[in-house]
């Protein structure tokens, strides 16, 4: 468990605390065991736990909402978010068009790279809120897909 060094009236002790159950331990001192027993109930150190918060995506608008919905239900509209800050380079589709998932939609320059913009339900492109050109920030709606 613990290993300590002490030094008594100029003699050298090495000593391993091998086990302590309630109040008995179990030492070696210089290679000999000892059951030595302590006045006091003594207790085990417990590490900590790390606890960390759980963090939401910044392009989340409501993060307690279910992300699927059933294979058979209502779909819905949705929206598709710029996962990051940049320039609208093209729009791949038009207003009325009929989008599958994993369909290329926009690609967005940001850093230097050319962004594939992906849809990621099926339905129809109901508004584009941006035009080749713009200038986006992270979060920001750039399409608005319905049933």
């Amino acid at each position: 468990m613990k290993k300590f060094k002490f030094t008594i009236n100029g003699n050298i002790y090495e000593v391993d605390i091998q086990s302590i159950e309630d109040n008995m331990a179990e030492v070696e001192v210089n290679g000999t065991t000892f059951k030595v027993e302590v006045d006091k109930t003594m207790q085990t150190s417990k590490t900590p736990k790390l606890v960390r918060s759980v963090s939401v995506p910044s392009t989340d608008s409501a993060p307690s909402i279910a992300k699927t919905s059933s294979p058979s239900g209502h779909k819905g509209t949705g929206s598709i978010k710029s996962p990051l800050p940049g320039t609208i380079l093209d729009i791949h589709v038009r207003e009325g068009d009929v989008v599958k998932v994993g369909q290329k939609l926009i690609t967005l320059e940001a850093m230097k790279m050319e962004n594939n913009i992906t849809a990621d339900k099926e339905g129809k492109v109901a508004s584009l809120k941006v035009h080749r050109g713009d200038s986006v920030m992270e979060g920001d709606v750039l399409i608005v897909i319905g049933d």
